[in-house]
């Protein structure tokens, strides 16, 4: 990245207004009563995260890095999402449509100007612009909230769509492998990477193989039609019980109407496509498929390997393709698109093993908790990372559709519950080397 302050500034800038851009997208398409009401008890109100997107730039931003004042000091308390759980928020006293955007107004015309005369060196926080583009990864990273928010959401359509280009024509074989040796995991150089991503470290990662691209919709419905979901065979016990307990048969939004699988997506029922990867599948799911498939997730550190490693150079870089920021041409990103593109699709955005689609379409579960690299040092706040650390939660990878570039990188890090369905999610399968792959 430039060290150019006036481009850094532009950068940051840029950043910025996208994330404003698409949040004014996600909640002017809608009317007052689907903007407060509660959707889903496992999400907050639209409204709500319109307004804690404003109140975190307002502490960050305004006041620590601009030293200005408060704005609204006395809504502190209601936007910590710390401090009230999701589905507790329709009771607090949220700030009205108009007024949550009227503040997210005003925050943002002081911030801007804090832009302008901030210097973008001198420490952690101001290094390249780095606050600045927390808080648009946080706001894009809100958008993807609310982009959910929408799709569990009753009613008509509201949002618009292109279709995604159909996928390129060549063969591809169903499994890479990746060779085996240590590899850098994890930035240090990263500018606007998070702490979670911190610090660049040697990883040895024996030889797999691993899915050309994601599992798809058409396979996933094998493993339904061979009775996944009715042998326990394949589940993690707690899997299992989710199974059970919730009489789960499909991927959320699926339902089988007479001889065919439908979906409900953003609004509309359709067929559910074949050739897209399956999304919508906790990470139980994901592990039963691999296991009924005679394969396993791969682990975190395999997939990034798998995105980033350059085995003629022995380096990591930023992303499959390379070094340089995602384009239209890499990768299915930034809401462009309500869906993934079909398996296989985006060519120029293969890893140099050849890997298609590690970045964009959907999150991928991975088999690994959620833990700090070697030399992890919690930056700039507890709560952003280290308070998820252990084994409660599952670590995804590569971005979804629903992803902005501002917020995906080959070393970004997601995490969830494994019971999660609501979010973009989806997967790919891994296996062991075997000597007579590995030679």
């Amino acid at each position: 990245m430039t060290t150019d302050p006036e481009l850094l500034r532009e950068r940051a800038a840029s950043a910025l207004l996208a994330a404003r851009a698409r949040t004014h997208l996600l909640t002017h398409c809608v009317d007052h009563p689907d903007l407060v009401a509660q959707h889903s008890p496992l999400m907050s109100p639209l409204v709500w995260d319109l307004a804690h997107i404003g109140n975190q730039e307002e502490q960050w931003l305004l006041r620590t890095v601009g030293g200005r004042d408060p704005l609204r000091p006395d809504i502190d308390s209601v936007y910590d999402a710390f401090e009230h759980p999701r589905a507790e928020r329709p009771a607090l006293p949220l700030l009205k449509p108009d007024e949550a955007h009227a503040y997210l107004t005003e925050v943002r015309g002081r911030v801007l100007d804090v832009l302008e005369h901030t210097p973008l060196h001198g420490g952690p926080l101001l290094d390249a612009g780095f606050a600045f583009g927390m808080i648009a990864q946080h706001e894009q990273q809100h958008d993807e909230t609310m982009l959910i928010t929408h799709q569990l959401r009753r009613g008509s359509p509201v949002l618009g769509e292109a279709e995604p280009l159909p996928a390129d024509a060549d063969a591809l074989p169903a499994e890479v492998l990746v060779p085996g040796g240590p590899f850098t995991m994890g930035t240090s150089t990263e500018p606007w990477a998070l702490d979670n991503e911190r610090p660049a470290h040697r990883r040895p990662v024996p030889s797999f193989l691993i899915d050309t691209t994601p599992v798809s919709n058409g396979a996933y419905l094998r493993f339904i039609e061979a009775g996944g979901y009715r042998d326990p065979r394949w589940w993690a016990p707690q899997g299992w019980a989710q199974v059970q307990e919730h009489t789960l048969s499909a991927p959320l939004f699926w339902k089988r109407d007479g001889g065919q699988w439908l979906r409900r997506r953003f609004g509309v029922t359709e067929p559910v496509p074949p050739d897209e990867p399956v999304l919508h599948v906790s990470w139980y799911e994901a592990d039963a498929y691999a296991r009924w498939a005679g394969r396993r997730l791969p682990t975190e550190a395999e997939w990034e390997k798998a995105a980033r490693y350059d085995p003629s150079t022995g380096r990591s870089m930023r992303y499959p393709w390379g070094d340089q920021d995602p384009a239209p041409e890499h990768a299915n990103l930034g809401q462009r698109h309500l869906r993934p593109a079909p398996v296989g699709s985006y060519r120029a955005g293969a890893s140099p093993l050849g890997v298609r689609q590690l970045i964009g379409d959907v999150w991928e579960w991975t088999a690994s908790d959620f833990l700090p690299y070697p030399g992890f040092a919690a930056f700039p706040y507890r709560e952003y990372s280290e308070v998820f650390f252990g084994d409660g939660y599952k670590v995804l990878r590569g971005g979804s559709f629903a992803v902005d570039p501002v917020a995906c990188r080959g070393t970004f890090r997601n995490w969830d519950l494994p019971v999660r369905r609501q979010i973009f999610a989806g997967f790919r399968t891994a296996r062991d080397a075997g000597p007579e792959v590995d030679g």
